[in-house]
């Protein structure tokens, strides 16, 4: 498994301290950055890739349950809190974990193995790609397996836990998340360009701002491209290799 990006949202510059050590002391977590209100941690969500979010609670402005209800594709959170009484709220927004600060460094081992077992879940199961030839794959869709071809794919969006692969003729609704998905396609042909979309690199017309152009049965599709992949799509066009 590939390291869990991670976010700490925190109004307390000790809380930030301590989270941060903790996160730096498992190395399957990669800390992304600190945020200290519910709308710095807002951008950078929609400016990176986030698996996980420790989000507290009571914080100005927004409170971290106000901000975690706003979001259309939250990370998976765990909530950080000096009030236990915030505890149901917290699970019924399907929070993997609440810990209640002062936090240990048990506690918060027992948190991340927790998520890291979410991950799992969601990215395995019935619904994981299929092993095949070097040119196609399966998925389950609609209760079947369907055959995708590499080359007919424009591109692959995600909406939450299911993907949307979009072909030249029709698409294919699956039941699973972007980052199982990426890892079964090939690198030399498939490129993630936003925490929402993946293209196919053959099928780019053109690049236009931040932008990229395909051509979707007959109309030009503009996908964004995240600030955190541009630099990379960039690199490989003025190394040829798209």
């Amino acid at each position: 498994m590939s390291k869990i990006r991670t976010i700490i949202v925190d109004d307390e510059p000790l809380a930030q301290d301590i989270l941060e050590t903790y996160v730096s002391q498992m190395s399957q977590l990669e800390l992304v950055g600190k945020c200290s209100n519910a709308i710095e941690a807002n951008a950078m969500l929609n400016a990176e890739q986030i698996d996980l979010m420790f989000l507290d609670i009571q914080m100005p402005q927004l409170t971290g349950v106000e901000l975690l209800k706003s979001l259309s594709n939250p990370p998976l959170t765990v909530f950080t809190t000096a009030y236990s009484e915030y505890a149901v709220e917290g699970f019924e927004l399907d929070a993997v974990d609440y810990l209640l600060k002062p936090i240990s460094l048990d506690r918060f081992l027992k948190a991340v193995n927790k998520v890291e077992e979410k991950l799992k879940e969601k990215g395995g199961g019935s619904s994981e790609v299929l092993p095949a030839g070097e040119d196609y794959f399966f998925v389950k869709a609609d209760k079947k397996l369907v055959k995708v071809n590499f080359k007919d794919i424009l591109y692959i969006e995600g909406l939450k836990d299911y993907v949307i692969i979009k072909m030249v003729e029709g698409r294919v609704i699956t039941l699973q998340t972007m980052k199982s998905l990426e890892a079964k396609l090939p690198s030399s042909l498939f490129r993630r360009i936003h925490r929402s979309y993946i293209v196919n690199t053959k099928k780019i017309k053109a690049i236009v701002g931040n932008m990229v152009e395909i051509i979707e049965k007959g109309q030009t599709k503009n996908i964004p491209v995240g600030k955190i992949y541009r630099d990379e799509l960039l690199e490989m066009i003025n190394m040829k290799k798209l």
